[in-house]
């Protein structure tokens, strides 16, 4: 009988045990998953005004930002609509594919010269002092 009060008394059932364990690594999971330090509201920081040459533009993954005039900031898809490649450079005011040698305007991402017919799709971002961000 002795045995058996030990039993009961060492400590919390194996079920109570492995619920708070799943309970908290889910909380670590939530807070890994969290939005991040983004205090403004708006979308993920693509990068910094000075990082977009006027005239020319940057890619910032799947997203190429532009500077056609001082201070205007236009925003595409960089997934040329010939084949999906990435486009890869921006100069002269022209967004460059290098699969096929499609061209598109840096102002407005029509097609100034195929194989691509489509525009790039235009991406909404927004400028918030010197941060650029997605919309």
């Amino acid at each position: 009988m002795a045995s058996e009060s030990l039993h009961s008394v060492a400590g919390p059932a194996r079920r109570t045990v492995m619920a708070a364990a799943g309970a908290a690594g889910l909380a670590v999971a939530l807070t890994a998953c969290g939005s991040g330090d983004d205090s403004s509201g708006s979308g993920t920081v693509l990068g910094k005004t000075s990082d977009v040459p006027e005239g020319g533009g940057k890619i910032f993954g799947d997203v190429v930002v532009t500077q056609p005039t001082a201070g205007e900031f236009k925003a595409f898809s960089s997934k040329c609509t010939h084949q999906g490649c990435a486009v890869k450079d921006v100069k002269d005011g022209v967004i460059v594919c290098p699969c096929h040698d499609s061209r598109f305007s840096a102002t407005d991402g029509s097609v100034q010269k195929g194989p691509a017919t489509q525009p790039l799709p235009a991406e909404e971002i927004t400028v918030e002092g010197d941060e650029i961000r997605m919309a």
